[in-house]
C-alpha cells in the first residue's frame, strides 16, 4: 500500500478494504496501528484507547512506548488520550516539553519514553463513541497541517470499519439468541404439551424467579434437555 499521507482517494479506498476485510475487532484495531505507523506522517508510535463502559484501555499498539504512554495517563488521570474521548475531539500537542495542558503526565512522559508530540484523534459515529487512535511521535513539532488532515479522515475509515464489525457481530449474537430460545420452546412445547407463547411465559417467569438472564436458562435446557426446578 501506498502511504495514508499520500492522501489521494485510492490510497483511502485501500484502507477502506483492508479496514472492513479484517477478521475480528482485535486484528481490525492492530491493522489501524500499522497502517498509521506507516503512513501518516510525523508518528513514530500508535495505539488505540477503546472506552469500555467506565474503563478504558489499550487493546491495540504498535510497541511498548504506547503501551506505557496511554497507561500513564489512566494511571494519572490526564492526556491527550483521555481529553479526546471526553470532549469528542482531536487534541494535538507539538511539543510536550512546553505542554501546560498535562502538568503531571507531559512530563513524566518526555523524561520515561523521549516523546515529544502527541495527537489524539476521537473514534466514534452518529450513534457511538469508541475511543481514540494516539499518533506518539518521537519529535517536536511533527505534525504537518497534511498531516493532520490525513489522520483525521483515517480516524473516520477506522471509526466505520469498527462500527460495521460490531453491528455483524451484534446481529450474530442477536441470532444465535433467538435460535437458542426457539430451541429451548420447542423442548417445553414438546414436553408439556404447550404452544409457543405459553412457552415464553414460562421461560420468563423462570428468569424472574431465579434472576437470571433468560438466554442462560434457555442454553442450559437446549444442552441438558432438562427442564428447570
Amino acid at each position: 500500500m501506498k502511504p495514508v499521507g499520500v492522501g489521494d482517494v485510492e490510497d483511502f479506498a485501500q484502507v477502506a478494504r483492508e479496514l472492513h476485510a479484517a477478521s475480528d475487532e482485535y486484528a481490525q484495531l492492530q491493522m489501524a496501528v500499522d497502517l498509521a505507523v506507516k503512513g501518516i506522517g510525523g508518528c513514530d508510535h500508535a495505539g488505540v484507547s477503546i472506552v469500555q463502559g467506565r474503563t478504558i484501555c489499550t487493546p491495540a499498539s504498535s510497541d511498548g512506548v504506547v503501551r506505557r504512554g496511554d497507561a500513564l495517563q489512566y494511571e494519572l488521570d490526564e492526556g491527550p488520550c483521555l481529553d479526546s474521548t471526553r470532549h469528542h475531539e482531536t487534541v494535538i500537542s507539538q511539543d510536550l516539553g512546553r505542554e501546560q495542558r498535562w502538568p503531571r503526565w507531559a512530563p513524566q512522559v518526555v523524561a520515561e519514553l523521549g516523546i515529544q508530540g502527541m495527537m489524539s484523534l476521537w473514534l466514534y459515529t452518529n450513534e457511538c463513541s469508541y475511543g481514540a487512535l494516539n499518533l506518539y511521535a518521537d519529535l517536536a513539532n511533527a505534525f504537518e497541517p497534511s498531516d493532520c488532515a490525513n489522520a483525521q479522515a483515517f480516524a473516520t475509515q477506522v471509526s466505520v470499519a469498527l462500527a460495521a464489525l460490531r453491528e455483524i457481530h451484534h446481529r450474530s449474537v442477536a441470532m444465535e439468541t433467538r435460535t437458542v430460545i426457539g430451541q429451548a420452546e420447542g423442548i417445553l412445547m414438546e414436553r408439556l404439551g404447550i404452544d409457543a407463547e405459553q412457552a415464553f411465559a414460562y421461560l420468563r417467569r423462570i428468569s424472574q424467579a431465579e434472576h437470571r438472564k433468560l438466554i442462560t436458562i434457555c442454553s442450559e435446557i437446549v444442552e441438558t434437555r432438562r427442564l428447570p426446578g
